[in-house]
């Protein structure tokens, strides 16, 4: 017998115990679960007492397996009808994933009816998904045979002498992540079609496992368009197109190839600025948490310096309230990412005092101590917008009594294209939460565990 902690109640089974036979039993509906704070599939065997969290679907990890296991389906359900296909999976718009189909021809309703049927016929037969695994040699022969040439190049840089696959009713595949145990679980997604391959939307955590509305965004579809062609074309777009260039000794090449890239846009960015001087009087810069808008914001002034322009540089992150100031998030912690964490009055003041050509004290938040300090006294010179990074940058709430037409709104985010294979685009979003983990245990005295 074991002892099974689940939502604080404690079981006791048979042993061993397969987590979806005890979610089945406890009529609780989830696609993974934690077993002593470590993630696990539902197939999982527990043969000692453990402490399970079932997690559903309004849980980011859950998700992870969920989208795994939708891409599984559609790339089968693709190969089902369309043995010679290769098909590529990409973040897309709207919080979805944007697939595209080679050697099909267009892709239209009807293509998009077949594949949606199919996908469908799958889910409802409720096919077993398994792991398997096998010796490397033997998963390389596999993966040539089925055209998976993609995946068989990543494979030369797996250091194990064994490879998993998932199998189900035949089809073989690995998508680097857990699956659910059958077709059935994935019940619930969205099919649109958008040239020239169509969209796939799942569901959201921060929904609270709803699919969101589709939202066309041209400006954003076009910046991850031109961040394809520029993977495709400086050959980066794969992590073993990444692992050549290193072997062959050109990764300094391919650096230098992305930061002129990076400073021909800022030289763009320059000249518009340029042009307009005479209005703007505050450059606004927001991304997303850890997209590098501190190092943007710095090279932009040098770029600004280079054309006479000498702007006075501000971090919001310096206007932050103390944490019991901070308003509460659903758990009752400051929420740190609201408008309201910031001290939204004192900067539009000391803003608009700026631009009017008077002299303040900027303050310095001390991340350590969690305080606000005195900083540098400042006033603002001929030719001298400011400059302003932070999440909220972009905010009118944040600026109000400073018009329209004298801020210059820059949105950066890093958008790159990055796949392990075809099927398995790498998270744009987690290699954020990487830059963050090591920026905030480094520079903000912060553990792993509170990021």
């Amino acid at each position: 017998m074991i002892k099974v902690k689940v939502n604080d109640k404690i079981y006791e089974k048979e042993s061993p115990l397969v987590l979806e036979d005890l979610a089945k039993e406890l009529k609780i509906n989830a696609y993974c679960a934690t077993v002593n704070n470590r993630i696990h599939e539902l197939t999982y065997f527990l043969n000692r007492d453990a402490d399970v969290k079932f997690l559903d679907l309004t849980n980011a990890d859950s998700i992870n397996v969920y989208t795994a296991s939708l891409r599984y389906i559609i790339a089968m359900a693709i190969k089902n009808l369309y043995p010679d296909s290769i098909v590529i999976f990409n973040y897309s718009i709207s919080r979805s994933i944007f697939c595209e189909i080679k050697n099909i021809g267009p892709i239209n309703s009807v293509v998009l009816r077949k594949i949606e049927n199919e996908i469908t016929k799958i889910v409802e037969s409720d096919y077993l998904i398994r792991r398997v695994t096998m010796p490397k040699e033997k998963a390389l022969e596999v993966y040539k045979e089925l055209g998976y040439f993609d995946k068989a190049e990543i494979l030369k840089y797996r250091p194990e002498n064994t490879v998993h696959f998932y199998e189900c009713n035949g089809y073989l595949n690995y998508m680097f992540g857990y699956m659910v145990p059958s077709t059935g679980y994935i019940k619930d997604f969205k099919l649109k079609l958008y040239a020239p391959g169509f969209i796939i939307q799942y569901p959201r955590s921060e929904l609270g496992g709803k699919i969101p509305e589709f939202e066309d965004a041209p400006t954003f579809g076009q910046a991850l368009k031109e961040a394809n062609r520029w993977g495709a074309l400086c050959e980066g777009s794969y992590v073993s197109q990444m692992n050549h260039l290193i072997e062959e000794k050109k990764e300094l090449e391919f650096i230098n190839m992305c930061e002129t890239k990076h400073n021909d846009m800022l030289a763009e960015l320059g000249l518009k600025i340029k042009n307009d001087i005479d209005n703007v009087r505050l450059i606004a810069i927001a991304g997303p948490s850890s997209s590098g808008k501190t190092t943007f914001t710095n090279r932009l002034r040098i770029e600004l310096m280079t054309r006479g322009i000498t702007p006075l540089m501000i971090s919001i992150d310096n206007y932050y309230l103390t944490r019991d100031k901070a308003p509460k998030d659903e758990d009752g912690n400051p929420d740190l990412e609201h408008i309201n964490a910031l001290d939204v009055e004192l900067f539009n003041e000391q803003m608009f005092a700026l631009i009017n050509g008077e002299e303040v004290i900027l303050p310095i938040f001390n991340f350590e101590t969690g305080k606000r300090e005195a900083g540098p006294k400042v006033k603002l010179g001929p030719n001298s917008p400011i400059l302003i990074e932070g999440i909220h940058a972009l905010n009118d709430d944040l600026t109000p009594s400073i018009p329209a037409h004298q801020k210059f709104k820059i949105y950066i985010a890093p958008q790159a294209q990055l796949h392990l294979d075809d099927q398995n685009p790498i998270s744009i979003t987690d290699i954020r939460l990487l830059r963050r983990l090591v920026r905030d245990k480094k520079f903000r005295n912060a553990k792993a565990e509170d990021t």
